[in-house]
């Protein structure tokens, strides 16, 4: 009897215990559901209106988001919003390593491999001296030149992530989301239409507008709208400016923890866990050990985690704040976007593509 009652109190120790550590989870989970299912509602509605009438579905599920503003100055719903712009968006970027082979990165040749690293290294300095002499933050011009240069709102989103949170951080990734999506959208109309002026071959073609539109949606529009060789070739390029990616953040990582303090540079930085969970991705992917099934269930819930973590965003932005930017970022997008568009074309024509 002394030993059953013994057992029994121990199983009502542990029982305590355990109770203890579930508590604020489930506590922090409660506190989190409103937001997250607001986000959650955003995402779908923006997706059905994507789907069946056109149009970019991160764009719409900012400006659905901006609309409800409200929610994220008080009430149940902050936590979740939060939750959905942060650990929802880093979850999903971590998602897009899925997408992506070494096979496919190496299947072109060297000459587009040059031309992507080429147009992201470039871009993001020519984005950083054009915002200084602008009068603009130094951060503005790496996460705008960053966007431009790698994969649209994605990377600006993953790029956030990793600098240094301030008063106008949330803002400035909004108002860079908005431009690089708004941009891109443009391209895929414009950018077929100078491919056929410029008589480009298709795979000319291909390393044009992948190697130029922001966003991997139009990207894929684009290149199909003019054939089916220059689809695949603008959706290679593209997948090999998405892995770009990795080395960016991980350079971003380092510049912003050396730029912390000296107290703080003995330290080895830790690379951010989404950071490590693209790359084991995209090196499971190349192994061939990823079932196709579950690839596909894997972009679609990266898609999902990115459209519900930017209608957080949205919701924690305010048409007026960003009506107080001004035009100089603007002008720096659309600055950032030619240049990449007229040094891709140089790589192009002087046949750096071809070699």
């Amino acid at each position: 009897m002394a030993h059953k009652s013994a057992n029994r109190q121990t199983e009502k120790a542990n029982a305590a215990v355990l109770q203890k550590r579930l508590t604020p989870d489930i506590a922090r989970f409660r506190q989190a559901l409103p937001g997250v299912l607001i986000c959650i509602i955003i995402a779908l509605a923006t997706t059905f209106i994507a789907d069946h009438y056109g149009g970019p579905t991160l764009l719409y599920a900012l400006l659905f988001g901006m609309a409800l503003h409200f929610l994220s100055e008080e009430g149940r719903c902050v936590a979740g919003i939060e939750f959905s712009a942060r650990t929802i968006l880093r979850f999903g970027v971590a998602l897009l390593g899925v997408r992506i082979t070494v096979d496919q990165v190496t299947s072109l040749g060297i000459g587009p491999i040059v031309t992507v690293i080429s147009g992201v290294i470039l871009t993001i300095l020519f984005g950083v001296m054009l915002a200084r002499f602008m009068g603009l933050h130094r951060d503005m011009g790496l996460l705008t030149g960053g966007a431009v240069a790698i994969c649209g709102a994605s990377a600006a989103l993953a790029l956030s992530a990793v600098m240094p949170r301030s008063a106008n951080s949330e803002r400035n990734t909004i108002l860079t989301v908005v431009g690089v999506t708004t941009l891109s959208t443009a391209a895929m109309v414009l950018y077929p239409l100078i491919s056929s002026v410029l008589s480009l071959t298709q795979q000319q073609a291909g390393v044009f507008l992948g190697g130029t539109i922001h966003d991997v949606a139009q990207v894929v529009g684009a290149g199909y709208m003019i054939s089916e060789e220059t689809g695949d070739v603008a959706t290679f390029v593209k997948l090999m400016r998405v892995t770009m990616l990795v080395p960016v953040v991980m350079c971003f990582t380092l510049l912003f923890r050396n730029a912390e303090g000296s107290q703080n540079n003995s330290k080895i930085p830790r690379l951010p866990g989404f950071l490590v969970a693209f790359v084991l991705l995209v090196i499971i992917n190349s192994l061939g050990v990823i079932p196709t099934s579950v690839a596909d269930g894997m972009t679609d819930l990266s898609r999902w985690c990115l459209v519900t973590a930017i209608a957080g965003l949205g919701i924690k932005t305010s048409f007026q704040k960003l009506a107080v930017v001004g035009w100089k970022p603007i002008i720096l997008m659309v600055s950032e976007t030619l240049f990449l568009l007229v040094l891709v074309l140089a790589f192009i024509l002087f046949d750096v593509v071809s070699s």
